[in-house]
């Protein structure tokens, strides 16, 4: 056999598909249509139904990221404001986006910055700081990185640091901090091979840092360090909080108690075993915060522990591969929606462990559970969504997820550790196997 197309193959190729009325027929409407709509099955789509038989209270009009990849932040600040919302019957509630933004890239920068000291013996163009320069100042990220921030800088109402052109299409701010986190990474190299130690390295690069903070209060503007706070409620109650700090305003209107909270992930590869612990190296955004930990379970474990927490009332902060199967208008996730084995007259047979292996799926995306839909017999029929793209999608920007789908591209639930069983929330206080930066559960929620 060849190594090279031959011609004779492919006018072999050719023959065969023009021979194919059915080939004909998709490439006819495929070239002038889209095919997620092209290939949608008309029995999946009549059965799209947005209501659910168990719902959490207090859910609020839909958040807009915009263009930028801040999704597991929104998430994790959607979540918050539930609570606060029924705290004080609030009819709508916003926690500044652009706040969590600035804490994450100026830790971001100097996590990255210390990931080259550590890394400064390695070649320039060793893998890991081939990896490490890829992308040091990316818009996602993972829960621990979102509840390390939430510890050491707190939260605060959008009115105090509303979003700014930067944070809600945040490429070139990013590609600016980039340029100039490389730059930096050079010269840190540069110091470390001419006998430099690690004193003398984190004193310039405390300085790269007063640069970072510059370019992020040009681009998001200057963090409030205290504030007041006033809302009026749904009841037209009026409330009003001062002298407020982002830590005191975390501390005492939202109140939850992070370290109780487990992250949990469905990875069937081959190379990890369910019922083990895994973090991954390099991988966070403040030196001194927790480490990213996850406890590797079925998933129908993660299922029964997310039903759990909705029934009692608590919303669920999860991480997916949302562009796999998914209708963005009308904001379904559904493994039978799309029937692409007719359309292109072909399966698509991997698994979802050799999806993850060849690179074919990762998590993308984080959102809120804030409802699931049970049969008769307790099963789960489908998940409401709560998304953050804007209301003019789906049911007002909330979604469906049917439960085949959890199980092919759901990778990721965090609960509160009530809802684990107890010998499961022993093992997740093991010290954790650590995976190489570049795995797949490295991937970050954009």
């Amino acid at each position: 056999m060849t190594d090279k197309i031959l011609l004779k193959n492919i006018k072999e190729y050719r023959k065969s598909t023009i021979s194919n009325p059915t080939v004909t027929l998709a490439r006819n409407a495929a070239v002038r249509g889209e095919v997620i709509d092209l290939a949608m099955d008309w029995e999946a789509f009549r059965k799209i139904d947005h209501s659910f038989s168990e719902m959490v209270t207090g859910q609020m009009p839909i958040t807009n990221q915009k263009s930028s990849g801040r999704c597991w932040g929104f998430a994790g600040l959607n979540l918050f404001r539930i609570y606060l919302g029924r705290k004080y019957n609030l009819k709508q509630f916003e926690f500044s986006q652009n706040y969590f933004m600035f804490c994450d890239k100026l830790e971001k920068s100097n996590y990255f910055l210390e990931s080259i000291i550590r890394s400064a013996s390695e070649s320039w163009d060793s893998r890991l700081v081939m990896h490490l320069l890829a992308d040091p100042i990316q818009d996602g990220g993972q829960w621990h990185m979102f509840i390390n921030l939430i510890h050491k800088y707190g939260v605060v109402p959008q009115t105090e640091m509303p979003e700014s052109f930067q944070s809600s299409k945040s490429m070139r701010m990013n590609r600016m901090i980039a340029r100039k986190l490389r730059e930096f990474a050079k010269t840190l190299r540069d110091f470390h091979a001419k006998g430099q130690s690690i004193k003398d390295l984190r004193a310039i690069k405390k300085e790269m840092l007063r640069s970072i903070y510059q370019i992020l209060t040009i681009s998001l503007g200057t963090p409030p360090e205290s504030f007041d706070w006033q809302v009026r409620d749904k009841d037209n109650k009026f409330h009003r909080f001062q002298n407020l700090t982002p830590k005191t305003f975390f501390n005492d209107h939202v109140g939850l108690n992070l370290s109780d909270y487990v992250c949990l992930i469905n990875c069937p590869m081959s190379d990890k075993s369910y019922n083990e612990v895994y973090t991954v190296d390099f991988l966070g955004n403040i030196v001194e915060g927790e480490i990213i930990r996850y406890l590797n379970l079925s998933s129908n474990a993660l299922k029964t522990a997310a039903v759990k927490s909705i029934q009692d009332d608590n919303p669920v902060w999860f991480g997916c591969d949302v562009g796999k199967h998914f209708h963005r208008d009308l904001g379904v996730m559904d493994m039978d929606l799309f029937d692409f084995n007719l359309f292109y007259g072909m399966d698509f047979p991997m698994t979802k462990a050799d999806r993850l292996e060849y690179g074919d799926s990762a998590m993308t995306h984080a959102m809120v559970f804030t409802g699931v839909d049970l049969d008769a017999k307790g099963r789960v029929k489908k998940w409401r969504v709560e998304n953050s793209w804007g209301e003019k999608r789906g049911d007002k920007g909330y979604d469906i997820m049917t439960d085949s789908w959890f199980d092919e591209y759901n990778y990721e639930v965090v609960v509160h550790k009530d809802y684990l069983p107890k010998d499961l929330l022993s093992l997740y206080q093991k010290d954790p196997i650590s995976l190489p930066p570049w795995d797949p559960m490295g991937a970050l929620a954009r």
